[in-house]
């Protein structure tokens, strides 16, 4: 408690000292952005001069970007989405563009990209759908070697190649809409993206498996909401022959434990208990399925 009162006190500061500069253009990461909104520290508070904000870090919430927005007479937010390893992005939004609230509008200064079938296949830039980002090799700040990795096999290996060049592997997963925007839907490979913080799933699954005698095995996913917003945790569990255990016990333990083992701002947003988990032939983990099923049953929760 005390150390959530002195993050609010601090966050009060920043939020005058925006206001007392004239601060014109404001970066942000949407888990500043929420709080911001549900204490309504900002109360009072003049914004009028900003005339764009910046987002990066995860993903925005559509209605957490809107009531930002409305604080500087609905100023656009731009979205930047790229990696370390890329020394910059690869998708963000501009100010020549009509722009949409947690969304990107266009890749980024001398960079590009093409979306990628379940088969590695390039689809047409014209159309609606979801894939793999491919990016292409050569722009601005692209890395070209690893200290303590092979640098081809992390970005090339198995990546098809695009109007004759090899593409280079990112690992986002993303959407593009009817309307010719992007939205950023998490991860094609184990990692995710928790607060603004990578961290692996096999991580997180190292730690819950330790948390309780009645635990067989779990995977840990990420999911972004269906009404967008930053990512959520999710870690599913299939049971010892016999055992059983409740949900919110498993929750409480899980939580516990990645906050004391791993980080202490990881959340826990849901467990699921399961009779079993989609593998490959060669018993491989197939996270990506379990995150499609939960999607699916968060939107039709969500359209009930």
């Amino acid at each position: 408690m005390a150390l959530i009162k002195l993050l609010t006190r601090l966050s009060l500061l920043f939020l005058h000292l925006f206001q007392d500069a004239g601060v014109t253009i404001l970066g942000t990461v949407p888990s500043l952005v929420k709080p911001w909104k549900s204490t309504q520290c900002m109360e009072g508070l003049d914004w009028t001069k900003i005339r764009s904000f910046g987002s990066t870090g995860e993903t925005s919430n559509i209605d957490d970007d809107l009531w930002l927005s409305s604080k500087s007479f609905y100023s656009p937010i731009i979205e930047c989405c790229g990696g370390t390893e890329l020394a910059s992005s690869y998708i963000q939004g501009n100010h020549l563009q009509p722009q949409a609230f947690g969304a990107f509008s266009n890749a980024s200064m001398t960079a590009g990209f093409v979306i990628l079938d379940d088969h590695g296949a390039p689809r047409p830039d014209d159309q609606p759908c979801v894939g793999e980002v491919g990016l292409f090799p050569v722009y601005m700040g692209a890395t070209d070697r690893l200290l303590n990795a092979d640098h081809e096999e992390v970005y090339f290996k198995g990546m098809p190649t695009y109007k004759g060049v090899q593409l280079r592997r990112h690992g986002d997963i993303i959407k593009r809409t009817v309307g010719g925007y992007y939205i950023v839907q998490g991860r094609a490979d184990d990692t995710m993206n928790l607060g603004g913080i990578k961290t692996s799933s096999v991580e997180i699954e190292r730690v819950c498996d330790r948390a309780d005698e009645s635990i067989l095995e779990t995977a840990a996913i990420s999911l972004a909401p269906p009404t967008g917003g930053p990512e959520q945790l999710v870690v599913l569990v299939v049971l010892k022959k016999g055992c059983k255990a409740e949900p919110n016990d498993l929750k409480m333990k899980f939580l516990k434990a990645i906050q004391q083992n791993l980080n202490p701002l990881f959340k826990v947003s849901s467990v699921k208990i399961v009779a079993e988990f989609p593998r490959t032939a060669s018993n491989k983990l197939l996270r990506r399925v379990l995150r499609d099923q939960m999607r699916q049953q968060l939107s039709a929760q969500s359209e009930l």
